[in-house]
């Protein structure tokens, strides 16, 4: 595979569209019509998520990190594919198209106040991997996730789809804490399999921090609480289909989490890419019964 296409993570990219997608159906519900707003937070969320992972490659790789011949997938800088350097443009340049976006958002809503806002979403895609305290590197990574690819995106892109206003608040804000969640199972998996080479480095990330048994039981429990509390939309969209999605998210939901406690290594990856499709469709089918309401 081209050693840019494996940097960008193409089998992490649905959480960036998973929150878009129940953001616009949000505000669809809601009686919101913006839909070139969807739009916009949809590129600006992918452009985002890449210059978070092109970023990763970069700054583990200057901190001594990686090394060649880790586990998951094939990191380019460390392996020679792509220079130090040229990674740092494309991150950076990444990070820049998407910070045009976010200001096409602002110039559309007219909220002045999404600036800073944007501003912390940028710096969070490089604070996860750079800095003197990166947050990957403490910890902190699941919980930027369930804010970052949950609660912002859900909740920011219903309030631009319904031209600046908060109409469907109460469908987005418990809708997002639960896509975070499923969000965070993605990372957990990521972390899951590289705990070895994360503990070698010193590199704390929760699974290191507290053991694989008890992240393997949080990636269960994130499951089944994200659909507590989506609770709301099957409320909302009271048909014979409503049961559906809940029962075949928990389904799938329950094989993958059997297959995370049996697995180890790169068999891990088909995994994450599988977490991330679950959530992906999660998300598109709870989206079809709002926007269907």
């Amino acid at each position: 595979m081209n050693p840019w296409i494996e940097a960008m993570r193409l089998r992490t990219l649905p959480v960036s569209l998973a929150g878009v997608v129940a953001g616009c159906a949000c505000g669809i519900h809601a009686g919101g019509s913006n839909w070139l707003a969807g739009v916009l937070c949809l590129l600006f969320a992918l452009l985002a998520q890449i210059a978070s992972n092109f970023g990763n490659e970069y700054f583990d790789f200057r901190a001594g990190l990686d090394k060649k011949g880790r586990e998951g997938f094939r990191r380019g800088v460390t392996e020679g594919d792509i220079s130090p350097r040229a990674m740092l443009v494309a991150t950076l340049g990444t990070l820049g198209v998407a910070c045009l976006c976010g200001l096409g958002l602002l110039l559309l809503s007219g909220a002045w106040w999404l600036l800073p806002v944007g501003v912390v979403i940028a710096l969070f895609a490089l604070a996860y991997s750079a800095g003197p305290w990166p947050l990957s590197h403490h910890g902190l990574g699941d919980v930027a996730v369930i804010i970052f690819f949950g609660i912002v995106p859900v909740t920011l892109t219903s309030y631009l789809y319904c031209d600046a206003g908060w109409e469907g608040w109460r469908l987005s804000l418990p809708l997002s804490i639960a896509i975070g969640l499923m969000a965070a199972n993605v990372l957990i998996v990521n972390n899951y399999r590289d705990c070895d080479d994360d503990r070698a480095v010193n590199k704390h990330t929760t699974v290191v921090l507290f053991g694989r048994r008890v992240m393997r039981t949080t990636y269960l429990l994130f499951g089944l609480v994200a659909m507590g509390l989506m609770w709301p939309v099957w409320s909302a969209t009271l048909s014979l289909w409503s049961p559906v999605v809940p029962a075949l998210y928990l389904v799938l939901h329950l094989r993958l989490w059997q297959m995370l406690g049996r697995r180890r290594g790169a068999a891990l990856n088909p995994l994450l890419g599988l977490t991330a499709l679950n959530l992906l469709l999660c998300s598109l089918l709870s989206s079809l019964l709002l926007v269907a309401a």
